[in-house]
């Protein structure tokens, strides 16, 4: 979460800011002299009481000390954070894998310029990060590894055809586990893997390869290719399989014709990939920490001694 120009690591330590706040205001506005007594002792009494040091003031300084104290703590572990300079070397940790179908449902009855061009600006989001590429139809293969230079990627992705994997069938869950050996022989800490498909083949096999992508702290989006032509003996499309598929991997779904969502999740910075992956220390500098440091102010005077 950004806001106000600084990153915020744990964001959700902020919903506790309005209950700190609140429960300041309350100590404050009930911490008066001598509690209610001052409502009931004639005033001129009180007025000599506290002339002559027979009545002590109320606490209410030390009530503020404390939700400041508290206050600060909650911005401290909310964990404010600017990007370091050097994230641009961590890259590497940070890989997209498209997973393309070739099935004859898609090559042959969906729009196969329509995946090319989908596939070519996925790669093109992922700005100077690696992207590789795995096609499959009966089975997968890797066709290109993981690969800064994206003219070569781009004259690969625009010679596929038909005819590229030559095993008939569709088996989705092969090619996510090849995905899932790219990256993990590459050592990637954060990763998003792009299937598009017609959602043919998927199964509870693809599911389980689904949630490992998931359990890794990758993430699986899906890009829908409807169907322009029947194939005879070839399955509908199945958005709904392919949808369900990108919400088990932790990711988002969309169409050729909008890919949008899936574009956007692929261009988020590698600092921004680093940190949902559990390494936002690699990627940030955390000053939550001096906000901890500076919460020990308002804390001393919490130990301050009555005359």
């Amino acid at each position: 979460m950004t806001l106000a120009g600084l990153t915020l690591l744990r964001p959700w330590w902020l919903a506790a800011l309005p209950a700190v706040v609140l429960l300041a205001l309350y100590a404050v506005r009930r911490a008066a002299p001598l509690g209610d007594w001052g409502r009931e002792i004639d005033p001129a009494l009180m007025a000599y009481l506290t002339r002559t040091g027979s009545v002590l003031g109320g606490r209410r300084g030390a009530n503020l000390a404390a939700g400041l104290c508290a206050g600060a703590i909650v911005l401290g572990l909310a964990g404010p954070a600017i990007e370091r300079r050097d994230t641009g070397s961590f890259r590497n940790l940070d890989e997209t894998v498209l997973v393309v179908d070739l099935s004859r449902s898609v090559a042959e009855g969906g729009n196969l310029q329509g995946v090319r061009e989908t596939a070519a600006a996925v790669a093109e989001a992922a700005g100077t990060r690696p992207v590789a590429l795995v096609v499959y139809a009966g089975d997968a293969y890797l066709a290109v590894s993981p690969t800064t230079d994206r003219d070569s990627l781009g004259t690969t992705l625009f010679a596929l055809t038909a005819d590229t994997v030559p095993d008939r069938g569709s088996h989705p869950e092969r090619a996510l586990a090849l995905a899932s050996r790219t990256l993990a022989e590459a050592g990637v800490i954060a990763a998003d893997v792009v299937l598009v498909s017609d959602g043919d083949g998927i199964g509870e096999a693809a599911m389980r390869e689904a949630a490992a992508i998931k359990a890794r702290g990758w993430r699986l989006a899906t890009v829908f290719v409807p169907a322009k032509a029947q194939v005879p003996g070839a399955p509908p499309p199945d958005r709904t399989a392919l949808s369900r598929l990108a919400s088990v991997g932790g990711g988002v779904s969309a169409d050729i014709a909008t890919p949008g969502p899936v574009l956007e999740t692929v261009a988020a910075p590698t600092a921004q990939h680093l940190a949902e992956g559990g390494y936002g220390v690699v990627a940030f500098a955390d000053l939550g920490r001096w906000l901890l440091l500076l919460a020990a102010l308002p804390a001393l005077l919490l130990f301050r001694r009555s005359a």
